[in-house]
């Protein structure tokens, strides 16, 4: 049995930026079919926050009410801890959005609350529990124009036709593989250990400890998700890789050193970070986005962010384009045009805070330089709260 969809617009990948791009081209009054591998998005250890530019569109979308219903929690400065020195890193207090703080909450959930939104469209549909293995091309030539995918699901084979395809599949993307776009960058300096630790009644930690490494704590209410930062290609799995772990992070926090020990080599996820971005993020019918076109650090928790801007500037150029006819390249050069500044400007940030991240320092070290700027012109902490926050080009909705 096989499953065959004629659409507007089929997306490969049920992220943030796939999901955001559905909903706003949807809003236009277009179809669009979203692919997704899996069968829902419960997947642990993902990007997790929403900032207030994300906000600000979800409150334009007139769902930031339903999205505050779903468990989160808010954070208006993000601090550091340098060996029991506190500072403050970003200050969202003056950001000129409706909610000056960054928000956590579990990516499934967000990405339920989009899918939820899509859902009232009559032209939505979510095939879960789909793979992709090829692009259909006009005319059958390895050159020709992009009209669809084809993979398989539940059901046996499914094709989709569709006026435009847009890949938002992730760093490891097999549909931008297939048609031939391949990306460049520098090796990442930096890998990151995610692993649980447990949370007993009371107990807290600073966001952010830094000092011999670095440890991210999010607080999910019974457990701490732990982050933490390593020199690249130094984790292997072994048993002396879990002790040097474990060391580390009593040299940052000896009150997380306790809890550390109980942590077993199955229990951490090595992200391998990459920093690489797309030449051209497109080709004949089909547009790169997210992580598709630029693999982003989790420095700064902007990846989230980057890809839903990718969205709007897509839907925003292209949703006109598709209510008249087939996007031209020169339609898909116009949105990464838009977009490479912001995603050359981030990636240019997050290298250059590669080596603080990982840099290894005894407790009587002083301050980075970065840092002491910021202890001591605290009102540059609102400068960086504007840049995490908001990011080098903001996009607004504009859908007609």
């Amino acid at each position: 049995m096989s499953t065959h969809i004629e659409t507007d617009c089929v997306i490969v990948g049920g992220g943030p930026a796939g999901l955001m791009t559905a909903l706003l081209l949807l809003r236009q009054g277009l179809a669009v079919t979203v692919v997704e591998k899996h069968a829902d998005f419960l997947r642990d250890f993902r990007g997790d926050t929403i900032h207030p530019s994300t906000q600000e569109l979800l409150g334009e979308l007139g769902i930031l009410d339903e999205f505050l219903t779903r468990p989160h929690a808010d954070m208006a400065r993000v601090s550091l801890s340098w060996h029991g020195t506190e500072l403050t890193l970003a200050d969202f207090s003056r950001l000129p959005t409706r909610r000056r703080v960054m928000t956590f909450m579990p990516q499934w959930d967000f990405l339920d609350l989009l899918a939820d939104s899509a859902t009232r469209h009559p032209g939505f549909r979510l095939l879960r529990k789909t793979r992709i293995d090829d692009l259909i091309r006009d005319g059958g030539s390895a050159d020709g124009r992009v009209v669809g995918v084809t993979g398989t699901g539940p059901d046996g084979d499914v094709i989709v036709r569709a006026r435009l395809v847009i890949d938002a599949s992730g760093r490891d993307s097999e549909v931008r593989a297939a048609a031939g776009l391949t990306p460049v960058g520098s090796a990442a300096a930096m890998d990151v250990l995610w692993f649980r630790l447990a949370k007993h009644a009371g107990e807290t930690y600073p966001f952010v400890q830094a000092g011999a490494g670095m440890i991210i704590t999010i607080d999910r209410g019974d457990f701490f998700q732990i982050a933490h930062v390593i020199p690249a290609g130094t984790w292997h799995g072994t048993d002396a890789d879990l002790a040097s772990m474990q060391d580390r992070i009593g040299r940052i926090s000896p009150r997380m050193a306790d809890a550390a020990t109980a942590v077993t080599i199955d229990d951490v996820h090595l992200l391998r970070v990459r920093l690489e971005r797309l030449r051209r993020w497109f080709t004949d019918g089909m547009l790169c986005l997210g992580d598709s076109a630029h693999a982003m650090s989790p420095a700064g928790g902007v990846g989230i962010n980057l890809a839903i801007q990718d969205a709007v500037a897509a839907a925003r150029i292209l949703g006109p384009v598709l209510r008249d006819g087939d996007p031209t390249t020169s339609d898909l050069r116009r949105v990464q045009r838009r977009r490479a500044w912001p995603t050359r400007i981030t990636q240019f940030v997050q290298r250059r805070l590669q080596g603080p991240l990982i840099a290894s320092r005894e407790a009587d070290a002083p301050l980075p330089l970065p840092l002491r700027l910021l202890r001591d012109h605290p009102r540059l902490t609102h400068l960086t709260g504007r840049f995490v926050g908001i990011g080098a080009r903001p996009e607004r909705l504009d859908l007609t």
